[in-house]
């Protein structure tokens, strides 16, 4: 019955996480980079230290109490971890996003949760550890064959085009997924800025939102000042203020609120799950998400006309599942 909670919020957490990518279907007429603008302030900055803050009042004290190279560290990580979305849209146009979104998923899934779990001291005699290993290799199988069914279903749609210079795209996609593992990394090594909230009285569960604020301020950094570099580029200041861009601005707040509430509701479940937390809750909700964003996208229409790709999808999506089974299980021995 312990474990109920927390896979719960790790639930509810990968919905908004397969959610907020709805937000970015309605950017226009704003620009890229002055919707982005908006999405990380609220998503990055404003949602994270609101919700901290009215859970923990004393979140700055915390914070400037907290031991400086943990503080460092999350910040660099989230830094990081911000060079690696870009590089997720840069690797699309190469090898598709089916593909990109396999390998990033299947590499940040993975390493995003073996980096924390090294770090734990005697990891590999901890009972837990086949289960987890055994959870990761079945996600990754379960990544690759929904990236699979993706390739076909693009093939079926597109079957004219052609990738240009797939290796680079593949290249680029990789660096890409080990960077993004590096979100939940952060996360795993800002455990002692959450260890200073509870000092400070505030309850295991929304201790995690202290480490998120310090983690997601250096993600904050790469992410605006990129954006803000491609409003000069491209001199795209205007895009703020286009007629019937309210629908923009509706969506880039909505995808904020989801996209934090995704880290935020999963920082809690890890929370109680204890040290093994980062480790088994990371993969599982980015297989859960996963799921989620394809339901999604069949009820927008995307797996029409696909019907062998989508049944293979099916299958992808139920070996997620049975990682997730797997990972649970891990907590429990």
């Amino acid at each position: 019955m312990e474990l109920f909670l927390p896979f719960l919020l790790l639930i509810f957490a990968s919905f908004f996480q397969g959610t907020f990518g709805l937000g970015m279907k309605y950017m226009n007429p704003m620009s890229w980079e002055s919707w982005w603008v908006i999405h990380v302030l609220v998503a990055m900055i404003l949602f994270p230290m609101i919700w901290a803050y009215i859970v923990i009042p004393d979140l700055f004290d915390i914070i400037a109490s907290s031991p400086k190279d943990a503080i460092y560290s999350a910040m660099l990580y989230g830094f990081l971890w911000g060079i690696g979305g870009i590089m997720f849209g840069v690797s699309v146009p190469y090898i598709g996003l089916s593909l990109t979104m396999g390998i990033v998923m299947g590499l940040a899934g993975s390493a995003g949760s073996l980096i924390p779990l090294f770090q734990i001291e005697n990891a590999t005699s901890q009972p837990s550890f086949p289960y987890i290993i055994g959870g990761l290799i079945i996600s990754l199988i379960g990544v690759a064959i929904t990236a699979k069914a993706g390739i076909d279903r693009d093939k079926l749609i597109n079957s004219s085009s052609k990738s240009k210079n797939i290796l680079k795209g593949l290249l680029i996609a990789v660096t890409c997924g080990l960077l993004s593992s590096l979100l939940n990394v952060g996360f795993a090594n800002a455990a002692p800025i959450a260890e200073k909230a509870q000092e400070f009285g505030v309850i295991t569960r929304n201790s995690s939102l202290a480490a998120w604020v310090v983690v997601l301020w250096g993600a904050f950094i790469m992410n605006f000042s990129y954006a803000v570099l491609l409003l000069f580029k491209n001199n795209s200041w205007s895009t703020f203020s286009l007629k019937n861009s309210l629908n923009a601005y509706k969506w880039s707040l909505i995808a904020g609120f989801c996209w934090f509430a995704a880290l935020g509701v999963y920082g809690q479940g890890a929370a109680l799950l204890g040290e093994i937390g980062p480790v088994i809750g990371w993969p599982i909700l980015l297989g859960l998400s996963l799921i989620i964003s394809n339901y999604w996208a069949y009820n927008a229409g995307e797996w029409d006309n696909a019907q062998k790709p989508f049944n293979k999808l099916l299958i992808g999506l139920f070996v997620l599942i049975i990682s997730a089974v797997v990972l649970g299980l891990g907590n429990s021995v």
